[in-house]
């Protein structure tokens, strides 16, 4: 008798709050401390903003090895290490005393172990689990980030004005270890036939909806098609015009991403507003990244992930558009509402396209080699942003570059196709 509740779903909840650890790490909770650190630390914008290229680069050349090890492991005992060397990091991070080493604990320690517990190994442990109803659970997992976020620069902020930056980071530490290394040794699993049971909970592991026919089945949707049993190999999937369309898609937007993230605080109190606003202004943001993934995950269930992806791109370009040719509180507000909305959909769809395309079984050696190479784009993004600033004095040539990036990433994920595997020679 099939069980009344899957399994599955504990993987989802373990991976929801290692999302949620995550996001003290990223650049949009490093945005808060931007001004302070600068000023305590004596470095330019510009030059700050290499830490997060740097994080990126160690995160690229990473990639492709933790890929290889969740596909052979599991992310149980990956996730719990990784959550034990962030927490430690930002404990450190309190004690450093110069630029360079806190430069140094972030790349060492926060970057290296928010690799292991971080969104990939996370969404190839979910991917394993689920085939017809991947989109909806890659999607709750993905909300524990726009969760944290919601409330995150309020609640940085606050602890930034009463305990400092210094102990900011060692709460965040504590609270890092808390969230995650309990929960993924007693529950995280790598797959589940290794526990007598199928995919999304089914009967068998190729029909997850026996009410359809053969062919209606093929048709309908790829989520659940005979894709999830091909195994790639990395130099395979790397000769695929598949593969490099969607690391060209989602890492050209990750350029922006990665920039904006980092400065989108500063930017809305440079323009004249107050930093109460600019931290509502980084909630609202991410109020949409918890609020839209399961509308995106559900959305790539029911229409091609192609057409999704396009969609999300065009409403992450028009809020971003309306966001900066105004200082209107409001429709400031209303333009970073719909980049947030369309923001919430870039991790829930591009891990639906790697798996899709390229299957469940391999999908960790291909998702790594894909993620170095979206990282080393996105190690441009901030940076660019900063160097722009410092040079122009203002962000609004770097967010229109980001805007018609977006505008491109929309119109190349129309030309994405499910590859073919070449033959066995």
């Amino acid at each position: 008798m099939k069980p009344k509740f899957f399994y599955g779903w504990y993987i989802v909840a373990v991976g929801f709050l290692a999302n949620v650890g995550s996001a003290f790490s990223l650049a949009s909770t490093l945005s808060v401390f931007l001004k302070a650190l600068t000023e305590d630390l004596g470095v330019s914008r510009g030059v700050f903003s290499l830490l997060r290229s740097g994080e990126s680069l160690i995160a690229a050349g990473m990639a492709p090895v933790i890929g290889s090890l969740v596909d052979r492991h599991g992310g149980r005992w990956l996730m719990a290490l990784g959550a034990i060397v962030v927490g430690t990091g930002f404990v450190l991070l309190s004690q450093v005393q110069a630029f360079w080493q806190f430069l140094l604990v972030r790349w060492g320690l926060v970057t290296v172990g928010d690799a292991f517990m971080g969104y990939m190994v996370v969404n190839v442990a979910i991917a394993r689990w689920f085939l017809r109803k991947r989109g909806r659970a890659v999607a709750i997992s993905g909300m524990g980030v726009g969760f944290a976020k919601v409330g995150m620069p309020l609640f940085a902020a606050s602890l930034l004005v009463s305990l400092g930056w210094r102990q900011t980071w060692a709460v965040f530490g504590l609270m890092t270890l808390a969230l995650v290394v309990g929960p993924a040794l007693l529950f995280v699993r790598q797959c589940p036939e290794d526990m007598g049971l199928h995919p999304d909970g089914a009967s068998s592991s190729f029909d997850p909806n026996p009410s359809l026919k053969r062919q209606e089945r093929a048709a309908s949707s790829e989520t659940w098609s005979v894709r999830d049993e091909v195994v790639w190999s990395r130099k395979e999937a790397a000769r695929t015009l598949t593969f490099w369309l969607i690391v060209i898609v989602f890492g050209v937007a990750s350029v922006g991403v990665t920039g904006l993230n980092l400065h989108v605080f500063a930017y809305v109190s440079d323009i004249g507003h107050s930093e109460v606003v600019a931290a509502t202004v980084m909630s609202v943001i991410a109020l949409m990244q918890l609020a839209s993934p399961l509308f995106w995950g559900l959305l790539a269930e029911r229409i091609d992930v192609r057409n999704a992806a396009t969609i999300k791109f065009l409403v992450q370009a028009a809020g971003l558009s309306l966001a900066i040719t105004t200082r209107h509180v409001f429709l400031l507000y209303g333009g970073f509402l719909l980049y947030g909305f369309g923001l919430g959909g870039g991790m829930v769809l591009s891990e639906i396209m790697w798996v899709n395309y390229f299957g469940r079984l391999s999908l960790g050696r291909v998702r790594g080699l894909g993620l170095l190479l979206t990282h080393i784009l996105a190690a441009g993004g901030p940076p660019f942003f900063g160097f722009l600033f410092d040079l122009t004095h203002s962000y609004l040539l770097p967010f229109s570059i980001f805007a018609m990036l977006l505008l491109s990433s929309a119109f190349l994920s129309r030309a994405l196709r499910p590859p073919e595997k070449p033959p066995a020679r």
